[in-house]
């Protein structure tokens, strides 16, 4: 018998052991989110959103990162493995996924493409500052997937987005700065670093969540 794997199991049931606390798994699920949104979400006061995020990160199934947009501000995330398929967060379907970012060049392109290929959804992407062309590294990566991205060109958001989209923007920048917001991916921008690996770690990072966002989809696709 591992005792430090049951004791890890048992810190996990602990801590969903509680509704506030099940609350934000189900949120983290599909959307990272900052304590204040948490907060908001909850409609409970800051100390006991703190209280609840300290139980949850000590058992391991969360993790906490800086914003690119502002750093004084952080956002939560999932750990996935942590749960082993206990996830089962309350979703309608959308008739369509919008992402976004700041210049709908990389993440958001690879997003939509990666979402697209994998659910019947419709899925598109847009950018508050959009660039004149996807990043060639974009392209790139995309191809090494099975992904074309040959012929995606950047849009703006008010040229895209329609009232009854979701919309899970892909960009620290974006989801801070857009109201329209519904769901947020806090992935680390690759076109700082502008390397091979950057756009691989990001293309990584957004299968995983768009892997989690399936099953999501479908369950409300049957459930509707």
């Amino acid at each position: 018998m591992n005792v430090e794997s049951l004791e890890a199991r048992a810190r996990v049931h602990a801590a969903l052991g509680e509704p506030a606390r099940l609350a934000i798994v189900d949120r983290l699920a599909i959307s990272d989110a900052s304590p204040g949104e948490l907060g908001q979400l909850l409609g409970q006061p800051t100390n006991l959103v703190a209280h609840h995020l300290r139980v949850l990160e000590a058992a391991g199934l969360t993790a906490r990162s800086r914003s690119e947009g502002d750093r004084r501000r952080s956002y939560l995330r999932l750990v996935p493995e942590a749960l082993s398929g206990l996830l089962r967060p309350a979703f309608s379907v959308p008739p369509r996924v919008v992402f976004v970012c700041t210049h709908n060049s990389a993440r958001s392109q690879l997003a939509a493409a990666l979402l697209g290929s994998r659910t019947s959804v419709p899925t598109a992407s847009a950018g508050t500052e959009p660039a004149d062309a996807v990043h060639s590294r974009a392209v790139a990566v995309a191809r090494r997937h099975g992904l074309d991205l040959s012929r995606a060109r950047p849009a703006r958001v008010d040229e895209v987005v329609e009232a009854a989209d979701l919309v899970i923007s892909v960009c620290d920048n974006a989801h801070e700065h857009l109201p329209i917001s519904r769901l947020h991916w806090s992935v680390p921008d690759p076109a700082r670093h502008d390397t091979d690996e950057a756009f691989e770690r990001a293309y990584d990072d957004i299968a995983g969540r768009v892997d989690r966002l399936v099953p999501v989809l479908e369950g409300a696709t049957r459930d509707r």
